[in-house]
């Protein structure tokens, strides 16, 4: 754990846990209280804190918690939830005996994976549950759409009172661009294969999912019994009228200032020239701690004192410089904002991953353990 009194001294995230509830409670107004919420805090809650994250969603009464390894679910476990803990990824053969000692459910792909799963829980004496993918055009894994009858059928004769086929579910490709036919077909192929599916053995219903954010927030109707809210959660856009609320802010402090003749160069490659004479100011954060070096040459920008200062040269593994020519009065120990607000100023977290040309989770994701994450609120 870091210490609160220096987190602050370099670089670090501030994570805004009240706009995280606040983003769960817009997916739940829009998708309806009928369908039960399942966060996702994969990859370390996007790189925000599993731990942090899952306590400030608590009062949202989530149904379950989303992982993607069975590591993440051993650590879910850690962090004191004893409710569903569901991992979404194929898992190795060797994983299965973890998996059921830890109580995860797994999602299944195939029937060899059911068989492997459903015996690893006998061996154990344990019951154990699991829900079965059905792709619908993803591709990464799942069970066919269109042979739901043969596989339904095989799934249904391994399943039995200590081996629940507790859900179906499929996953959208393309929920958050402009145009959602993509989509509607996918929920056709996924309506489909589930009037192919036999009924229940034990009379409960499989629990029916396909909904991340932007499909919760975009098409509600495919909200059925749960929803898989990820990104937006996090403040990240999914192309969905309402916007999420900022989560995340990425700062460091300045360490250095000096006022350059022109012609001095800057960086590897020395691919910054002074034109003229300037002021430089150099950051306590560099790609090392997760910074896209690609913000250099794509326009990259801090705030400084609510004023906007570009990146020039090339980022570097532990520093960034930028030119504050136009914020004369800076100094070291201030603060320069990369994702968030200074002031009325403010660079979102979508911005920035444009610049990059990626997207906001994996400028999330990608950001370091030399960060500490600073909590705001609750």
């Amino acid at each position: 754990m870091t210490d609160p009194s220096t987190a602050r001294s370099r670089a670090w995230v501030e994570v805004d846990l009240d706009a995280l509830r606040r983003n769960a409670q817009t997916i739940r107004s829009v998708a309806g209280s009928e369908a039960a919420l399942v966060p996702m805090v994969k990859a370390d809650a996007y790189g925000l804190g599993m731990n942090r994250v899952v306590a400030a969603l608590l009062p949202e009464q989530p149904w379950a918690f989303g992982v993607a390894a069975v590591a993440e679910g051993e650590a879910l476990r850690r962090c004191g939830w004893r409710g569903p803990a569901i991992v979404f990824a194929p898992v190795a053969p060797g994983e299965y005996t973890r998996a059921v000692a830890a109580n995860l459910t797994l999602c299944l792909s195939d029937v060899e994976a059911v068989q492997r799963w459903v015996a690893a829980g006998r061996s154990a004496g344990q019951p154990v549950a699991f829900h079965t993918e059905i792709d619908t055009g993803m591709g990464r894994a799942g069970f066919s759409w269109s042979e739901a009858a043969e596989w339904g059928a095989a799934v249904s004769g391994i399943a039995g009172s200590d081996a629940r086929w507790e859900g179906c579910f499929t996953h959208f490709h393309s929920a958050d661009e402009p145009v959602l036919a993509p989509a509607d077909k996918q929920w056709q192929r996924f309506e489909q294969a589930l009037r192919s599916l036999p009924p229940p053995q034990d009379g409960v219903q499989r629990l029916i999912h396909a909904a991340n954010s932007a499909a919760a927030l975009r098409r509600p109707e495919y909200a059925r019994d749960l929803v898989r809210p990820g990104i937006f959660l996090y403040g990240g856009e999914v192309g969905a009228e309402s916007r999420p609320r900022a989560v995340a802010a990425l700062r460091a402090r300045v360490v250095l200032v000096r006022d350059v003749p022109a012609g001095t160069t800057l960086g590897y490659g020395a691919t910054y020239q002074a034109a003229r004479s300037e002021r430089w100011a150099t950051l306590g954060i560099g790609y090392g701690d997760g910074l896209r070096r690609a913000l250099g040459p794509a326009g990259g920008e801090v705030l400084i004192r609510g004023k906007r200062a570009p990146i020039i040269g090339r980022i570097s593994m532990d520093v960034t410089v930028v030119n504050v020519a136009s914020i004369p009065d800076v100094v070291p120990g201030d603060v320069a904002t990369l994702i968030g607000r200074d002031g009325n100023a403010e660079i979102r977290l979508d911005d920035v991953a444009v610049r990059c040309g990626t997207i906001s989770y994996e400028i999330l994701t990608g950001l370091g353990p030399r960060l500490p994450r600073v909590y705001d609120r609750l």
